[in-house]
């Protein structure tokens, strides 16, 4: 166990999760989240097929375990007007390829907390998205009753912009979930009156048809007229803007 008011610090070195990593990749993960990634996820994640990471290494150790990972951040590329936030961009309508980087995990081992590594693999995945010319920023969410998550990005300088309620769904327990974003290459919030409120009417709306799916889930039977409604989307909020997390812990590190 590493001692962070210790003088002598270990030497961590950033490079690309790769193929080696598969073992510790998967056990790390096991241990900080309570959803269990299926192994695709992690196949996915050291072959680079369509997703993005980083790892970090400890270099001064002694050992074979010198190349071994103990921190990591995996990311993926979402177009704008895919994401839950295509409504901020919309100042900026005469571009249809704007992309965004989303961050899907963020972990360190315990035993190396608190010496900067997490801080350091978010700067590596922002210089990434500031790389990308038609990307406008990085975001994630982050579960509501996760403060110390919803500090560190804050310190980190991400802007709180929403928050969705009943977004993720816990041992038969609904929680909102906050999502922040890091802006780049002149990416913003909304900043005039009619971009506010345009921001303000589409959050509404996505809340109501919350709440009109929460009231038509209790019912015993569905009308036909109201279940060719929610084939179409107009009563339900898409299934795939939500979070159904299943496993006995309930902690959540993003």
């Amino acid at each position: 166990m590493l001692d962070p008011r210790s003088e002598i610090y270990p030497t961590i070195e950033y490079r690309p999760i790769q193929p080696t990593d598969l073992e510790a990749l998967e056990k790390i993960h096991l241990a900080l989240f309570p959803i269990r990634y299926e192994r695709g996820f992690f196949l996915n994640v050291v072959n680079g097929h369509g997703i993005v990471s980083w790892g970090a290494v400890d270099t001064s150790r002694s050992d074979d375990r010198r190349d071994q990972i103990i921190g990591f951040v995996t990311t993926r590329m979402i177009a704008a007007k895919d994401s839950e936030i295509e409504d901020l961009f919309r100042y900026n309508s005469s571009r249809k390829d704007l992309t965004l980087v989303y961050i899907l995990t963020l972990g360190v081992v315990d035993s190396y907390r608190n010496l900067g590594i997490a801080s350091s693999l978010v700067r590596e995945v922002v210089k990434y998205a500031a790389s990308i010319p038609n990307c406008r920023g990085v975001y994630l969410h982050v579960i509501s009753y996760n403060q110390p998550a919803i500090s560190f990005y804050k310190k980190m300088l991400f802007k709180l912009v929403r928050r969705l309620p009943m977004f993720y769904y816990i041992r038969g327990q609904h929680y909102d979930s906050y999502l922040f974003v890091y802006y780049v290459n002149g990416g913003r919030s909304p900043c005039s009156p009619l971009e506010i409120v345009t921001s303000f009417v589409v959050d509404f709306r996505a809340f109501v048809k919350m709440l009109v799916a929460k009231f038509w889930t209790k019912e015993d039977h569905c009308n036909p007229r109201w279940t060719r409604c929610q084939e179409s989307n107009t009563l339900l909020a898409p299934q795939s803007n939500k979070r159904i997390i299943r496993g006995d812990n309930t902690r959540c590190h993003v």
